[in-house]
């Protein structure tokens, strides 16, 4: 490829006289300082370093196309400025070039050149359709921001321009590597950002791109990112840490050279063909385990390992028996990730074994290829084949887990929810399981009997009610541990419940019980939603009678396909009627064309919400305290729960009030009762003969129903305390039955037992 020299070096000189001439879309203002302490590695980039990289794998029509791309995103880049002075074309460069270490198609190094011209220039995506191809322009625009969409908050829109990449990606993964490639450079650069600004993209890649390259087994993007992250937002700990590692390179390096001159003198007389490297561990993986474990620096041994590439698979454990034989291994520190490889594909032997002066050291044993997909995951086989036989393992896994971002979108109501689930399904910590005909299905660490049921299939979660784990009966959300043999007990009546939410770990399970739930009882929800909106408008002194043109406007604002939608929203806790109503009475003010209804008296006594505890899965009595009709109630509103009734001295509701204060309202209970109440009740009896029928017969004659009953297990006590539970209908009913109760002979006590 023949290149000019204004095709081979970016001129910052060309870059400055354009911003004179024309308004630029990116900063152009002074650079701040870099903080110092914090990582820099910011240079002025040349295309010609990137040709030479693309010239060793792509061919000569490829290399015409990623030149066109390249003069194309310079030309619509020119005058614009990053924060460090560079012009800005020098970032599409280094992001191209991360992604040519992968080795990447020409379509993404394209891709990678153009990722920011519709977002920061006048570029549509037809323009890139004609120019570049439908797969380049498809790319870019997977990785390009939602920035003419007006949202209501920058949470929202945050969220939003997630699932638009994470549902691309599940498309077209190149879609992600391009993007953290993009994060990495952004990462690399990130000291010239204001304070605030660095502490907001840190903690954003901490969160989401962090986990991602993690899951996508992208391990070196991986370790960099945590440390760049951690060096912007903890600076202090990071200088202090990066200190400390340096001290203590340097007082162990006698340690770490005998233990290699060992291994590989050990490994070379048994005739293992072995490459050993050293490995320090992450600055930010130090940190970790001294926070988790509330270790000091100095109590952090295994700052170091060693990682040792051999030549066969058979070589793995043969070279593992030889390092045992050498030092002493430590007791449940082995793990055999090649037998059992992690959901990102990693595979490798770990053990650690007690070195020289009693120091813990970490080895890691793997082949040629197994570290290559180690460093590289997904972007190791980046070919894209049409027929599933053909991918690898680690392409059908990976393919597998975009599908299900797919799968959770079509159940998920809006953008931040989808982000939500998809955040619980990026945690690196998974346990193995097994179905009985012993298929290994990994989830995260802490998912449950309903988790694997939901991974299984979706119907059969939504069925289940009880599991066999190891061929003994356990209950739904029993948390299951790695090797555990489970399967799934189902029954065609069974529905999903709203308590499954408070122990569902994926978010494959969450997204699927939320759509079931806002499924069912779908006219009670609305119902109640509307009620709830009317109360906070009242409050607001805005009439709940809202014109037309305030409905139809809220409906196209709100993202809703109808006000139904976003009155069962808000009726099952998805959307807050407070906010809600505050997003009405700012859009009536700010729009002359629309004039605020009549404004309530003052005065007037707003009316709370009266239940009947018949509104389906929109309202439920709170387990802790079991509220019945008689005492005074208060509102919790909960995402896809609705309301959660509290009795008002309930301890439970009284903390979480002071917690979430927003999310509470005030309920009555209605005057029309159609059904009974759970109540518990504790009689303290004398230990004798008859005494349990007796209590029991009496509630009985009280004309209330007895759902449970326990007892103490002392046989030998003097005295015993029962447990039932009893429907009732109100409190005055329970008085009359504690009355009649009490006046057994051989009743000492009896109370209402609450707040459990």
């Amino acid at each position: 490829m023949n290149l000019t020299p204004a095709d081979s070096t970016v001129s910052v000189a060309s870059a400055s006289r354009a911003t004179q001439d024309r308004p630029t879309s990116k900063n152009v203002d002074q650079p701040s300082k870099p903080e110092s302490g914090a990582p820099q590695t910011a240079s002025v980039a040349t295309v010609t370093h990137l040709i030479n990289k693309l010239s060793e794998y792509l061919s000569p029509s490829d290399m015409k196309k990623v030149k066109e791309a390249y003069r194309f995103s310079d030309e619509r880049h020119l005058g614009q400025i990053r924060k460090s002075g560079e012009p800005y074309i020098s970032h599409p460069i280094a992001v191209a070039e991360i992604c040519a270490d992968w080795k990447l198609d020409a379509q993404a190094i394209m891709a990678a050149l153009l990722h920011d011209v519709m977002e920061d220039t006048a570029v549509k995506k037809d323009e890139l359709i004609e120019r570049f191809g439908a797969q380049v322009a498809t790319l870019v625009d997977g990785l390009s921001k939602l920035d003419k969409i007006e949202f209501q908050s920058q949470i929202e829109a945050q969220a939003e321009n997630f699932r638009k990449m994470l549902l691309a990606m599940a498309r077209d993964v190149r879609v992600i590597l391009v993007k953290l490639a993009d994060r990495l450079h952004n990462m690399r650069t990130l000291g010239f950002m204001i304070p605030e600004k660095k502490r907001r993209i840190a903690r954003e890649t901490m969160e989401v791109y962090v986990p991602i390259a993690h899951r996508l087994g992208l391990n070196n993007i991986y370790r960099e990112l945590q440390d760049l992250s951690f060096a912007h937002l903890y600076p202090l700990r990071y200088r202090t840490l990066s200190k400390a590692v340096k001290a203590a390179r340097g007082n162990r390096r006698e340690v770490v050279s005998k233990i290699m001159e060992s291994v590989k003198n050990t490994l070379a007389a048994t005739g293992i063909p072995a490459q050993v490297y050293g490995r320090e561990k992450t600055l930010y993986g130090i940190y970790r385990k001294m926070r988790n474990k509330h270790l000091s620096f100095s109590q952090v041994l295994d700052v170091y390992g060693f990682r040792i590439v051999v030549d066969s698979f058979a070589n793995c454990y043969v070279a593992l028996g030889t390092l045992h034989a050498l030092y002493k291994p430590m007791p449940g520190k082995f793990k055999d990730y090649i037998a059992i490889p992690k959901l990102n594909g990693y595979q490798s032997l770990h053990t650690t074994l007690i070195g020289p002066y009693g120091t813990p050291v970490e080895f890691q044993i793997r082949t040629q290829e197994m570290h290559r997909v180690a460093e590289a995951g997904v972007a190791a086989h980046w070919l894209y084949k049409d027929e599933e036989a053909s991918l690898t393992d680690l392409q059908q896994r990976t393919h597998a887990w975009l599908q299900s971002l797919l799968d959770i979108q079509k159940q998920t109501g809006d953008s931040a929810e989808f982000l939500e689930h998809v955040k619980v399904d990026l945690f690196p910590d998974s346990v193995y399981v097994f179905t009985p005909k012993s298929t290994i299905i990994a989830l995260p660490r802490g998912a449950t009997v309903l988790d694997f049921a939901y991974t299984i299939h979706t119907d059969i979660g939504d069925q289940a009610i009880a599991a066999r784990i190891n061929h003994e009966q356990a209950a739904l959300r029993t948390e299951l541990r790695n090797g555990d043999i489970v399967e799934i007990i189902t029954a065609p009546s069974s529905r999903p419940s709203p308590n499954w939410l408070t122990f569902v770990r994926t978010g494959k399970a969450r997204s699927a019980i939320r759509h079931h739930l806002r499924t069912i009882n779908l006219a009670e929800s609305t119902e109640l939603g509307k009620r709830l909106l009317a109360q906070a408008l009242a409050a607001l002194q805005i009439d709940p009678v809202l014109p037309d043109s305030v409905l139809e406007k809220l409906q196209n604002e709100s993202s809703a396909k109808s006000l139904d939608e976003l009155y069962a929203d808000i009726g099952v806790g998805k959307r807050m009627a407070t906010l809600v109503a505050r997003h009405i009475r700012g859009m009536m003010e700010s729009d002359p064309a629309l004039s605020l209804p009549p404004v309530i008296e003052s005065s007037r006594k707003l009316d709370p919400v009266a239940i009947n505890g018949n509104e389906g899965v929109s309202v439920q009595l709170a387990a802790c305290c079991q509220p019945i009709p008689g005492d005074g109630i208060i509102g919790q509103l909960r995402r896809d729960q609705g309301i959660i009734v509290h009795a008002i001295d309930c301890d439970v509701a009284k903390r979480q009030h002071a917690k979430e204060p927003d999310r509470w309202i005030e309920l009555v209970w209605d005057k029309e009762l159609t059904r009974r109440f759970d109540c518990r009740i504790k009689v303290l009896v004398a230990n004798e003969k008859g005494v349990l029928a007796r209590v029991a017969a009496e509630i009985g004659e009280s004309d209330a129903n007895i759902t449970y009953v326990g007892m103490d297990d002392d046989r030998e006590a003097l005295m015993k305390l029962l447990r039932f539970t009893v429907q009732v209908e109100d409190r005055i009913h329970l008085a009359r039955l504690m009355r009649n109760v009490r006046r057994i002979r051989g009743v000492a006590r009896i109370l209402r037992e609450r707040n459990q």
